[in-house]
């Protein structure tokens, strides 16, 4: 499998899915594509997935004693997924505490054979994990493939990048 993580603060403007579709194509070979549920990179992600005709597998966090309901704008973003998903798993994780989705994404990774990272190449800044998510695959000799298209734009704290923006992520 391959997962696909990526920064949660992408502008809704930012397009990836041409780009990340032909991506995912090369990648591939047929092999289903793995993302954590969640709004931006996800769902991006997972309309590549369906517009390549390649299987979809979706992680949702397992129900918890005391874990915390999916936030709204992931809660939508996990129902489009379900319905783009060939497969769901299950992870018992609290998706309102960092460290857990932190840990659910290090679980992703573990089971897959390589790594799309949707990312800047900024440091991790304690709230966006992704430059960890990218060290902690590299570490474990996971092949990582770095994707940042022409024109993705991050939220108001992050770096810009001028060019074409267009769907809704």
């Amino acid at each position: 499998m391959i997962a696909v993580v990526g920064h949660r603060d992408l502008d809704a403007g930012t397009s990836l899915a041409a780009d990340l579709c032909e991506l995912l194509e090369r990648c591939t070979t047929g092999t289903p594509v793995l993302v954590r549920a969640g709004a931006g990179v996800p769902v991006a992600a997972g309309r590549a997935v369906r517009k390549a005709g390649l299987k979809l597998v979706v992680l949702l966090p397992a129900p918890a004693p005391g874990a915390g309901a999916l936030p709204p704008r992931d809660r939508v973003a996990a129902g489009e997924l379900l319905v783009l998903a060939e497969h769901v798993r299950l992870l018992p994780y609290d998706p309102a505490d960092r460290d857990a989705s932190v840990s659910a994404d290090e679980q992703l990774i573990r089971s897959c054979r390589q790594v799309v990272a949707v990312w800047d190449g900024s440091p991790s800044d304690g709230r966006d994990a992704t430059a960890h998510l990218v060290a902690f695959a590299r570490a474990r000799g996971i092949p990582v493939t770095v994707f940042w298209p022409a024109g993705a734009v991050r939220g108001s704290c992050g770096p810009a990048a001028r060019g074409r923006s267009g769907e809704r992520i």
